[in-house]
């Protein structure tokens, strides 16, 4: 059972990939929004995947984000989330991200918990 409180952290060092540039956020090689973004919601999914049934997951429908400091290319980025709330399959999370310097990023995110076949399945019915 899932409950407030829950933590997750994920790592990563920021590479020539992960940069405004290629993402085409701007111009900048810098850590992009984007790169940020996904990160914030690997961290908030991973930390709850464990603790679910078989064949649920979990599906971002918000993410309220700030982007704070710039992050180069080689420099790790630590983030952290916490499982705020619990409200029936709604979950609500805080997310920090932090590069070797300080707070790079914070957000609210939220995911709800679905039955991963038939998600599938409805948006494979998109294609007809």
């Amino acid at each position: 059972m899932l409950e407030a409180g829950r933590k997750g952290l994920e790592e990563m060092t920021v590479t020539g990939n992960d940069t405004a540039q290629v993402y085409k956020s701007g111009t900048l090689q810098v850590l992009a929004t984007p790169r940020m973004a996904a990160l914030m919601e690997e961290t908030a999914w991973k930390s709850v995947a464990d603790s679910l049934e078989p064949g649920k997951g979990t599906v971002g429908t918000k993410l309220e984000l700030e982007h704070l400091a710039p992050t180069p290319v080689g420099m790790k980025v630590r983030c952290e989330s916490v499982l705020e709330k619990v409200e029936g399959r709604k979950l609500v999370f805080s997310i920090v991200a932090k590069d070797e310097k300080g707070e790079i990023g914070k957000a609210r995110h939220e995911r709800f918990i679905v039955e991963e076949e038939k998600f599938q399945k409805k948006a494979e019915q998109k294609n007809g």
